[in-house]
């Protein structure tokens, strides 16, 4: 399926590792031109110069996304350096699952509220072009109960909330927004290997709950991301696409 990307432009915030990274090579395999942020200014030069490897424009800053002033611009900064932008990724997660208000804090400024001056600042961009279309990073635990009572869950159900607003608020503007529910997602450098390698019976249950027999890959999520931000899905908008390998065993609506 030709999916529409060739010269179109794209934002990731956290495309430096896991499912960032792979969302990023896969706009750019499909000739996407990618910026992206991540807090560490190496792992942004590395990516940047892989990316650019697929024959693509790419670039990259250290950002903070919890940092208003700081996100802001750099999106704005990112979007005049790409000549435009078609495609917004909030990808970034403070991974919040301790207690405390600490946590609570964290997850509320990173995933929520860091998506928030994200897609502001990235508005009157995607308003020029044709194809626009924001999909933001969630997760399968905002929509089942996993590990109790965490932030983490709670942040995520917002950012899903959140982008089915937005898809109302932005169709007649043909602006589309739609979220990507991952499920327990396999990585090196992972929340999930970090698990196997510090609490093995935490990850031999959670490994255990998956009815495929596996966990998954960032690649199988970018996939789908990329299928949803590309016009090959162009009358999707406000959906909530699951990719779990039906580890959450439920009838959605």
């Amino acid at each position: 399926m030709n999916l529409g990307l060739a010269g179109k432009r794209a934002i990731i915030t956290g495309g430096t590792r896991g499912i960032g990274r792979k969302i990023a090579e896969t706009l750019a395999a499909d000739g996407c031109d990618v910026a992206l942020c991540a807090r560490s200014a190496d792992a942004v030069e590395d990516t940047v110069t892989a990316l650019k490897a697929s024959g693509v424009r790419a670039i990259g800053s250290p950002v903070d996304v919890g940092n208003n002033d700081a996100v802001r611009a750099w999106v704005a900064s990112a979007a005049d350096e790409l000549g435009g932008l078609d495609i917004l990724v909030p990808n970034v997660s403070a991974m919040g699952t301790a207690p405390g208000e600490e946590s609570w804090r964290a997850g509320t400024e990173i995933d929520l509220l860091g998506t928030v001056r994200a897609v502001e600042a990235a508005m009157p961009y995607l308003e020029k072009s044709d194809a626009a279309s924001i999909v933001a990073i969630a997760s399968v635990a905002a929509v089942a109960v996993f590990g109790g009572v965490r932030p983490y869950n709670a942040v995520k159900a917002a950012l899903i909330a959140y982008m089915a607003a937005l898809s109302a608020e932005l169709a007649p503007k043909r602006i589309r927004a739609n979220s990507v529910s991952p499920g327990t997602i396999y990585f090196d450098g992972g929340v999930w290997q970090q698990r196997e390698r510090e609490a093995p019976e935490i990850f031999k249950m959670a490994f255990n709950r998956n009815p495929m027999g596996r966990m998954g890959t960032p690649q199988e999520v970018a996939n789908a991301t990329v299928f949803l931000a590309s016009p090959a899905a162009s009358f999707i908008t406000g959906t909530n696409l699951i990719v779990d390998g039906a580890l959450s065993q439920r009838v959605q609506f």
